[in-house]
C-alpha cells in the first residue's frame, strides 16, 4: 500500500495545488468582475484588493511560478479574511461561514513549505523530480 500512494504523491499534490488555486481565483473574479453570479467591487475597496491578490496568487498558485510566495501571500490574505469577514459573526468557522477561508488558508501555508512541485512552471524549468 504504500508503494501505490507515494506513486501517486506527485500528481495528487499538483491536483490539490491547481484545484485549490482555481478556487481562489475563481473568488478573485468574483470580487473584481462579478463572474459566476457575483456583483463586481470597487478596485478602491478592501474587497477589490482582496480581489487582485486572489487573482494574482491564484494564477502563480495553479500554474506553479513564484508558489512559495504566492502561497504564502494567499495563506495571510485568507487568515486576515477569516478575522475581518467571519471572526465577528460567530466564534467557529462551521457557525460563521468561513470554513473556505480556514481550509485556503492552510491548504496554502501546506503549499508554501512545499513549493511548486510536478505540472509547473518551476518543475519545467529546473527539471526537478517528483520528490521535491
Amino acid at each position: 500500500m504504500g508503494y501505490f500512494m507515494g506513486r501517486f504523491r506527485g500528481i495528487t499534490y499538483a491536483a490539490m495545488r491547481i484545484v485549490l488555486a482555481f478556487l481562489y481565483l475563481s473568488h478573485g473574479l468574483n470580487w473584481l468582475f462579478g463572474t459566476f453570479g457575483g456583483a463586481p467591487v470597487p478596485l478602491r475597496s478592501l474587497h477589490g484588493v482582496a480581489g487582485v491578490i486572489e487573482i494574482l496568487c491564484g494564477t502563480l498558485i495553479g500554474v506553479g511560478w513564484l508558489t512559495r510566495l504566492a502561497a504564502f501571500t494567499a495563506s495571510g490574505e485568507m487568515a486576515a479574511a477569516y478575522y475581518i469577514g467571519h471572526v465577528s459573526r460567530a466564534p467557529w468557522p462551521i457557525q460563521n461561514g468561513g470554513e473556505i477561508a480556514v481550509a485556503l488558508c492552510f491548504g496554502f501555508l501546506y503549499i508554501a513549505t512545499h513549493g511548486p512541485g510536478i505540472l509547473s512552471i518551476n518543475w519545467l524549468i529546473t527539471r526537478h523530480d517528483e520528490r521535491e
